[in-house]
């Protein structure tokens, strides 16, 4: 498994990496966000949305919708399975069709179902260094992610500047 470490100074870097993975992800690609409440999940989220075209202020935490669905150059699928009771609650809500699909799926809280994600895919873990400032861990399981994250790793001094 791959594996690229990233500290983000500020919401700025943040917001670089997350246009940096909407330019290499390819079409379909699910990622598998995780970090405490408050991590920066859906910042991130938000940068890679704004990065496809979404709107900006359309991508917002899908807490109690679970599902949000952002149109832009690329289609994005938000999903988040904070309150998604077990695996089969999760399953109904035809996530499995959502990995078929070209979308970049997007998942919050992804360790509450790790059982029923894709076998390839990436993976990001949150950690909150400071007030603005994170380490995002991502990682791929599969040679096209593994891919990704060489690519992450050869751009990192331009994600900070």
């Amino acid at each position: 498994m791959k594996e690229f470490v990233f500290d983000a100074r500020d919401e700025a870097a943040t917001a670089a990496l997350g246009r940096a993975l909407a330019q290499l992800l390819p079409a379909g690609t699910t990622v598998a966000l995780d970090g405490p409440l408050g991590a920066g999940k859906t910042r991130l989220v938000q940068a890679m949305a704004a990065a496809v075209g979404v709107e900006p202020g359309t991508a917002v935490s899908p807490t109690f919708v679970l599902v949000q669905e952002y149109h832009g150059t690329r289609d994005v699928i938000h999903i988040d399975a904070y309150r998604i009771r077990d695996e089969d609650e999760f399953l109904s809500l035809g996530v499995e069709e959502y990995f078929e699909s070209e979308a970049l799926v997007l998942i919050e809280w992804a360790e509450r179902v790790a059982a029923c994600l894709p076998r390839e895919r990436l993976h990001v873990e949150i950690a909150e260094t400071g007030d603005a400032s994170r380490r995002f861990t991502i990682s791929a399981t599969g040679q096209q992610l593994g891919a990704v994250v060489d690519a992450l790793a050869a751009e990192a001094g331009a994600l900070t500047n």
